[in-house]
This record gives C-alpha cells, sequence and structure tokens, in this order.
C-alpha cells in the first residue's frame, strides 16, 4: 500500500487491512496521534542531565588517570635511583597498565545514553500504526541535524526535546527550539563564539565563529542561492554570540542548560538581510530567526525538501509551489504542510522510485517481520554498517536524500539482510510476510520467487533485497 510505503514506516502485519478503506484518511488520523513523548524515554535523562553527568564522569576518569601517572612518576623515580635494569622494566610495564586501567575504570555513560535513546526511537517507530508523523520525526530531525561524534550524550535528547514536539506545530517554534538548543550551540560551536567588542572578546581576544549562522541561512531556513552574503552571515554570527550553555563546573545543579550570556554577545544593532535589529540580549537573535522562518525562500526550501523527501527525487515543481504555498498562507503550520502533501494528486499518482534510506529499509523489514523490540547496540551497529549511523552524519548538511547516494550501498544491505533473515527465519513465514503483510506491495513474480526458495532465509533474503522492498 503506497501509503504505508510513501508517508509511513512501511507494512506490519495487519496494517495495510486496516487502513484499506481510506488510506488518505488513516494517514491524517495518525498526525493526530502522534505521541509528543513517547512513554519509554520517561526514564531517559534530559539532555543537561545526561550531559552533567558525561562531565563528571571525564571528571573522574581524568582523576583516576592523573593518580595513576603520578603514581608511575614516582616509580620512575624510584627505579632510576636504582642500578637493577631488569625489575625497572618490569615495573615501567605495570605502572603504564595501570594508567591504562585507571582509565577504563570509570565507563562512558554517554555511550549507553546513545544506546538507550536509539532503543527508543527505533522502537517507537515499529510499533507506530502507520508511521507517518514518525517519518516527520526523522525528515526534521536531519534538516536540524546534530552529529553524536561530536555531542553523543544529548544526540537522542535532542532530537526529543528540539525536534519531536514542534513537528505539527509552528516552523517558527521548530527553528527556536532547535537553534537554541544546547547540541545545537556545542555542534556548531557557538558556544565558543564571542564578539569583538563583548567584555569576554576584550578580555580575551578571542572572536567570532560564524558556523551557527551560517548554517541557519544556508541549510535550514533561506538555502543557497536566496540572497543573503557574507555581511549577514558575519551580522547574525554576532548577534546569535551569547547564546550558549552553563558549564557544569559553574553549576553542577544546572549546568548543560541553555543560556543568554551578555559577557559573550557583541553589543550593538546589526543588519541581517536589509533589516536592522536592535539589540535587546537574546531577543535580538530570536527576532532574526522569526522573520527567516517567514521569509518566501525559507518556504520555497522547506517546500522543496519535503516532496523531494516524501515523493521522488525531482519532484513536480507544482507540487513544490503548492507546499510553499500552503507554508506561506499558513504561517509555516507544520501540519497543514504535511496534510497539503498527502491531498496532493502527485503523491498517489508518481510511481514509488524513492530508494529508501538505510535507516528506512531497516525499520521496514523489522516492521514487516512483525517484530516490535529491538536491541540498540545491534540495530545501531547495523546502520553504521550501511552507512548510515544514527546521528552521525559526516557534515550539518544531514544525510542525502536521493538515489545516488545510497545505490552503491546495496551489496552491504545483502549482507544486513542475510543475518536478519537466519535469525527470523525460525519464527517468520515468508509466504506470511508475502501474502499477508504485504500483500499488493510485492509483485506476482517475487511472490513466485519467493514460494521457490530453497529455504526460508534465502525467500526473506530475496524479498527484503527486491525492488518492490527497497523503494517505496
Amino acid at each position: 500500500m503506497l501509503a504505508l510505503n510513501r508517508f509511513g514506516m512501511g507494512p506490519r502485519p495487519g496494517s495495510i487491512l486496516a487502513i484499506a478503506s481510506d488510506p488518505r484518511g488513516a494517514l491524517l488520523e495518525d498526525l493526530d496521534r502522534h505521541t509528543v513523548s513517547p512513554a519509554a524515554a520517561a526514564a531517559l535523562p534530559d539532555a543537561a542531565k545526561a550531559f552533567r553527568i558525561v562531565n563528571e564522569a571525564n571528571a573522574r576518569r581524568q582523576a583516576k588517570t592523573m593518580a595513576a601517572k603520578k603514581a608511575r612518576e614516582q616509580a620512575k623515580r624510584q627505579q632510576d635511583a636504582s642500578a637493577a635494569m631488569a625489575p625497572a622494566a618490569a615495573g615501567s610495564a605495570e605502572a603504564d597498565a595501570d594508567v591504562k586501567a585507571a582509565a577504563e575504570a570509570v565507563p562512558d555513560p554517554g555511550r549507553q545514553f546513545y544506546l538507550d535513546e536509539a532503543k527508543v526511537r527505533t522502537e517507537t517507530a515499529l510499533t507506530a500504526e502507520i508511521g507517518f508523523a514518525e517519518r516527520l520525526v526523522w525528515f526534521w530531525s536531519n534538516h536540524f541535524c546534530i552529529s553524536a561524534d561530536k555531542i553523543q550524550s544529548m544526540s537522542g535528547a535532542y532530537e526529543r526535546e528540539a525536534i519531536r514536539p514542534h513537528v505539527l506545530g509552528r516552523f517558527t517554534d521548530l527553528l527556536l527550539a532547535a537553534e537554541s538548543h544546547q547540541a545545537m550551540l556545542f555542534y556548531l560551536d557557538n558556544t565558543v563564539s564571542m564578539g569583538a567588542g563583548s567584555i569576554a572578546g576584550l578580555n580575551r581576544s578571542l572572536g567570532l565563529n560564524e558556523n551557527l549562522a551560517r548554517e541557519i541561512l544556508e541549510l535550514h531556513t533561506l538555502g543557497v542561492r536566496s540572497g543573503y552574503g557574507q555581511d549577514d552571515v558575519i551580522a547574525f554570527a554576532n548577534i546569535l554570540t551569547g547564546w550558549t550553555l552553563l558549564a557544569p563546573g559553574a553549576d553542577p545543579e544546572r549546568g548543560g542548560e541553555f543560556i543568554f550570556n551578555p559577557r559573550l554577545h557583541e553589543p550593538g544593532a546589526q543588519t541581517v538581510l536589509g533589516k536592522s535589529y536592535a539589540d535587546e540580549g537574546v531577543g535580538q537573535g530570536r527576532a532574526v530567526l522569526r522573520d527567516l522562518a517567514a521569509h518566501p525562500a525559507t518556504a520555497a526550501h522547506v517546500a522543496g525538501k519535503l516532496a523531494r523527501h516524501f515523493i521522488a527525487d525531482q519532484p513536480p515543481q507544482e507540487l513544490v509551489d503548492e507546499l510553499a504555498r500552503v507554508f506561506r498562507d499558513t504561517a509555516g503550520d507544520l501540519k497543514e504542510t504535511a496534510k497539503a502533501l498527502v491531498a496532493s494528486p502527485a503523491a498517489w499518482t508518481l510511481p514509488p522510485t524513492k530508494l529508501r534510506r538505510p535507516s528506512e529499509w531497516g525499520v521496514a523489514m523489522v516492521r514487516a517481520a512483525g517484530i516490535t523490540e529491538v536491541d540498540g547496540l545491534r540495530f545501531t551497529q547495523g546502520q553504521r554498517l550501511l552507512g548510515e549511523p544514527l546521528w552521525r552524519p559526516s557534515s550539518p548538511k544531514g544525510y542525502a536524500d536521493d538515489e545516488p547516494s545510497w545505490i552503491d550501498g546495496l551489496g552491504r544491505r545483502i549482507d544486513v539482510a542475510n543475518v536478519f533473515a537466519e535469525r527470523i527465519s525460525g519464527q517468520v513465514d515468508p509466504q506470511f510476510v508475502t501474502e499477508t503483510v504485504l500483500q499488493s506491495c510485492v509483485s506476482a513474480e517475487m511472490k513466485q520467487a519467493v514460494a521457490q526458495a530453497e529455504s526460508r532465509q534465502q525467500a526473506l533474503v530475496l524479498l527484503f533485497m527486491s525492488a518492490d522492498f527497497q523503494r517505496r
């Protein structure tokens, strides 16, 4: 069923039959069922708390390592005073081992936070009735991406706190939440940015960092070649100085939370895109973000990305124009924009040519098997093998959303499909999957190939690697 594949996370047992009478209506109902905070997330720490816990663990690890190094240096001094060389060599080796053991004695809690967040996110997608709202969470998380390679402890909490609550609200609110979140400020180095004329800048001779301002303009709002220049980037970067997070060492109770630090902020009015913004502290940056959210170029940029993600690598221009119009007319109402996407004739008439990204394919495969629980470590390892490690894009552009970027990785999907099929073949009947779970999503030729396979494992691999299953 097109609705489940194009807009959702793929069919699972019973889902095609459940929406067959009114697929469009089912998609709209799925938006109404959107879970702002999955129940399983209640046990997860918020971003600031996770940051504090990791900071404390790092401090303890450093203290243990320093103590071990001091012990090693003391042992070396004692050895240097001795004329016996063999015992000295043995003692040195033992001391080095003690330093390594000290460093490993305090595990990194950020790694476990990441795996726990991955499990909750994946299982939320697996258990969704359709998954349209979840797909929107994934889309906007990639649009406003950060990287766990730089801020692992906050990566999942960022999506839960800044993205998930706003994907069906106003784009302005989503933009403000994403850009002021601690994880984004840390990822794009705004925590080390200070105005040249600020108190901190004058005292410390440190300078401006343009990363956040540039990516907001180029990637998050207006898009490339939309009329802004380097002067706008610099002015906006100055406006965003002071947007930072509270250091855990300065406040053990609130460390990691967003703060506006006026000591870092460049004083005075700034001009962005021809408009002057008075210095109102944190309000200066918020004013620019609100204007960027309402800019016509932002509507066009967002509309193009939505159409490309859900419909086709080269979506019809009339579809992009209609989405942009709805976005503008509703002041960036993302739920209305999503409804316009579903209402578009192109969404239902164009063939399923989109190649599923690795993350989408992996979840669709597990859903088709009727599995609702995953091992966070195993799943994230599979994502890494497929070239789309969770919350780890190689640049602020996020993961690409076109076929050429992923087609060369189909060989690795065979390996993953083989491992998964071997693990589930004892419990999952491929005939049941093709005839009951996927139904019309699978061609007659593929059903025949599955029926004639030499084993359940081979049949499942053929199914999961088929063009019918790879595309949406």
